[in-house]
């Protein structure tokens, strides 16, 4: 083991945990914004980056289009998906007992899975779009998650920068930080509701499609990518999207190591385990006390 162990392979494993995990900040960061503004445990996350990486898959085995360019596609198309949600369902159960929210999402996810399994089959598929690696000092990049990592953290600063900056963006934030003030100073609490749903979905949709060309893709995955999303902000911290990015790259970078130092099955528990630790040693994640305030 103690060969396993060198500083070539250390490096190597960071980088790619940094890649994974760029990936997986962008996942999370539609369900920060979901739970931070309508304080809603939404199961069904994971299922709708599943309906993103499928239109990316679709998109390009039937037309063709450029997996990048299908972007274009699933980010609206999944934004829509979220407001019609939140419309027609999520919006009742907005303030009620956080189990019913729970229970909701949960089955929101189970019907999107099963119409998937209708509409697809559970067969495994795959985005053949890039392959191979970069060499750069020795150490490998990986073109497929060179690339989506590199366009996740596009689409996350640029999402960054549209809370911090745009009205639209500070009315998400004052709305995140307390609903009744931000009623009395004339914000449209529902109508960011059916924003913040909407963005944070299409989110998550954009995701998808990355992952679309990094693994292969089926009906059920969408429960794997749920649990990374709620491990990755609760190790970030509730309600920072900050945390959402360093949650995503410590994530990111644990599940390579584990790969590397033992196998992809102790690898997919990983999230499991980070989990239950920071539940135990500390509920409010990294920057917990920043979100809190």
């Amino acid at each position: 083991m103690s060969s396993v162990f060198t500083f070539p392979i250390l490096i190597q494993g960071l980088i790619s945990g940094i890649l994974l995990g760029g990936v997986y900040a962008l996942t999370a960061l539609g369900l920060t914004l979901i739970f931070g503004v309508m304080r809603i445990i939404n199961i069904a996350h994971g299922t709708v980056l599943m309906i993103g990486a499928y239109f990316t898959y679709w998109l390009f085995t039937l037309y063709g289009l450029n997996p990048f360019l299908s972007l274009l596609v699933s980010i609206p198309a999944t934004f829509l998906l979220g407001a019609v949600l939140q419309q027609t369902v999520i919006r009742r159960v907005i303030g009620a007992p956080e189990l019913t929210a729970l229970l909701v999402t949960f089955g929101i996810s189970i019907i999107l899975t099963n119409g998937a399994f209708y509409l697809w089959s559970p067969n495994l598929r795959t985005v053949s779009f890039l392959s191979g690696s970069w060499h750069l000092g020795g150490l490998a990049f990986s073109t497929p998650r060179t690339v989506a990592s590199l366009m996740a953290l596009g689409i996350t600063v640029a999402a960054l920068l549209f809370l911090k900056y745009s009205r639209t963006g500070k009315a998400i934030r004052a709305t995140a930080q307390h609903r009744e003030v931000a009623t009395v100073c004339g914000i449209d609490v529902r109508r960011i509701d059916l924003l913040t749903f909407g963005l944070g979905s299409a989110l998550t949709g954009a995701a998808g499609s990355l992952v679309s060309f990094m693994f292969a893709i089926y009906p059920e995955m969408g429960p794997l990518y749920t649990l990374k999303a709620f491990s990755v902000v609760i190790l970030g911290g509730l309600g920072s999207t900050l945390g959402s990015l360093l949650g995503g790259l410590v994530l990111g970078v644990v599940e390579s190591y584990a790969s590397i130092f033992f196998n992809a099955q102790i690898a997919e528990a990983v999230a499991y385990i980070l989990l239950v630790l920071i539940l135990l040693v500390r509920p409010h994640g990294f920057l917990g006390e920043a979100a809190k305030e």
